[in-house]
């Protein structure tokens, strides 16, 4: 058996100042083990998405790392920005990429929170898979009220942490930590221009829960919200993509497409935040290539993988806002070109 590898996506609330974002970059790469494989700023959501693997001791040790430099750099009493937020570093997930187990995850989400919360004093829960009761499973309940309303939260005896003090730490929020399987974050641009309001409809209309009136929306495993971002002059429709064999990222942008075309809007191309696996690239490639897709890549040789990924680069308009490189966009490339795999 191989060894084991695992992911950590730590999204961090900030997204403007490239000294910070840098210092944290720089953390995550200089622990041993660790190698970090993306990062993602936006000014707009004022919020950074690492993404870095390795061995779970040394991924551990990167995520130490980043929130050290993220407790000492960032005061969220002066953050703003489109993206929900509880924190300076928001939420930490783990995930089980080979030779490791969402077992192997929860426990080092479970150590992470309890060396953060002992060693900074901050208040630390757990989430999806690391759950430790029903209410806290949900990242949307235990961010809902944001960093503003985590005051009245955290006096309220059923959302006490699990780890850390009960108490507000203004500098800093609160963390969520947790184990959960590999989601894609999807942004897709509504043209000409929208507004945040008809982005949130959309976001309604295709998101799993729906809205208050329609308790269903019309894409399964799917989290979404609308906003504007002002750096690309569009709205979006931000996605989590929970389960990417449930709903693949190319019916996801379908789904827009038709509900922005019975507002009077389109779908102007998309962005992935963070990696993507393979096989959800090959099949958009699939869909949109149509009856030219050559067979399974994995059968088909270098140049079928290369056709399958351009179709789905066309197809959904990855490079619309910003280039889309294969190499460090696609997880089991940039796992290849780290050493890792």
């Amino acid at each position: 058996m191989g060894r084991a590898l695992v992911e950590c996506v730590p999204n961090i609330s900030e997204g403007r100042d490239a000294s910070i974002i840098d210092a944290i970059a720089k953390a995550i790469s200089s622990t041993p083990g660790a190698f970090l494989l993306g990062v993602d700023s936006n000014a707009d959501a004022n919020r950074t998405v690492y993404t870095f693997a390795g061995e779970p001791e040394a991924v551990l040790g990167a995520a130490l790392a980043s929130a050290r430099v993220a407790f000492a750099r960032i005061d969220m009493m002066r953050h703003r920005g489109a993206h929900p937020r509880l924190g300076a570093l928001d939420v930490c997930p783990f995930v089980p990429l080979s030779g490791a187990s969402i077992g192997d995850c929860i426990a080092l989400a479970r150590r992470f929170g309890e060396a953060l919360a002992s060693e900074l004093g901050l208040p630390v829960y757990l989430y999806e898979k690391a759950a430790t009761r029903p209410e806290s499973a949900s990242l949307a309940a235990i961010r809902a009220g944001e960093y503003e309303g985590l005051p009245e939260k955290l006096a309220r005896p059923e959302w006490k942490p699990d780890f850390g003090p009960a108490s507000f730490v203004p500098s800093w929020g609160a963390t969520v930590a947790g184990a959960r399987e590999f989601l894609i974050a999807y942004n897709v641009n509504l043209g000409p221009s929208g507004d945040a309001a008809v982005a949130r409809d959309i976001a309604a209309a295709v998101r799993e829960s729906g809205c208050p009136t329609k308790k269903t929306g019309l894409l399964k495993s799917v989290r979404a919200i609308g906003w504007y971002m002002e750096a690309y002059g569009c709205a979006q429709a931000s996605m989590n993509l929970l389960d990417y064999r449930v709903t693949p990222i190319h019916a996801a942008y379908e789904a827009v497409k038709a509900e922005a075309e019975k507002r009077g809007l389109r779908a102007a191309g998309s962005e992935i935040i963070g990696l993507t696996p393979l096989d959800a690239i090959f099949e958009a490639g699939r869909f949109y290539a149509g009856a030219s897709a050559p067979g399974k890549a994995d059968s088909a040789g270098a140049a079928a993988e290369a056709e399958l990924i351009r179709a789905a680069i066309r197809g959904l308009g990855l490079d619309s806002v910003s280039s889309f490189d294969p190499e460090r966009k696609i997880i089991e490339y940039a796992l290849r070109r780290s050493g890792l795999a």
